[in-house]
């Protein structure tokens, strides 16, 4: 079996004094789309601030294309194919669409390249090509989510992780973001999808990790997962 993309091995990442990730197993393999589930609290987002290193590991190991990153800097995994769309967006307010973007690519020289791959994430999202001369700032939250993940794939990442990327916006922006995932994850991008919205995620994704109270209490192919009972109690709100 071909070695996974991303391999957390007894991970343990403390926040703010609490052990919030308590030793966990998970792996993506390249080219797969897998999402992390759970409800507010569970160490989701954590566990990608410990990938990402901007919170410390304080067990276990990280391995990423082959290589031990565990505890390396957030630039240095960028230079790698890493990148991340964090919670609450991390738009630069203050910029233009256009100049957001070009900020995606900051590790790129290829002036030829970056123009291109600006013009592919407006065709992802045309909403982004219209006010391309807009400040960041004064978008819509679903158009700030679009210029976070158009941003991420600036810098033509291998491996894409998302932080709750339906959190607060209207169901038909949820929508058009969720068809952009599965676009992009059909483009061969290797995606970890972090999400409380358990049923579209577990419906994009070829796998699935259920955490909860900082440790992993099921994994599977997501469609078994869809279809277990206590997903569908605790996750989807339907009664058992």
């Amino acid at each position: 079996m071909a070695e996974p993309l991303l391999a957390l091995q007894k991970l343990q990442v403390a926040y703010g004094g609490i052990q919030a990730v308590k030793g966990i197993d998970l792996e993506v393999g390249e080219g797969e789309l897998v999402c992390l589930i759970g409800a507010n609290g569970a160490g989701k987002t954590t566990t990608l601030k410990g990938i990402c290193g901007l919170l410390p590991v304080k067990a276990g190991k990280i391995h990423y294309a082959g290589k031990d990153i565990t505890g390396k800097p957030s630039f240095q995994l960028v230079q790698r194919g890493l990148a991340m769309v964090p919670e609450g967006r991390g738009v630069f307010g203050a910029l233009t669409i256009e100049e957001n973007l070009a900020m995606g690519a900051y590790i790129r020289n290829d002036s030829d390249g970056i123009k291109a791959d600006i013009e592919r994430v407006y065709q992802l999202f045309p909403r982004l090509k219209e006010r391309r001369r807009q400040t960041a700032g004064t978008l819509s939250g679903g158009e700030q989510q679009m210029l976070a993940m158009g941003r991420a794939m600036m810098s033509r990442p291998k491996l894409l992780l998302l932080d709750e990327p339906s959190m607060g916006l209207a169901p038909l922006m949820v929508q058009k973001v969720f068809e952009t995932i599965v676009t992009i994850s059909g483009e061969g991008v290797t995606i970890l999808l972090i999400e409380q919205n358990a049923k579209l995620a577990l419906e994009v994704s070829r796998r699935g990790y259920v955490m909860e109270s900082g440790e992993i209490t099921l994994e599977g192919e997501a469609a078994s997962l869809l279809d277990n009972p206590k997903v569908r109690e605790a996750y989807l709100g339907e009664a058992t």
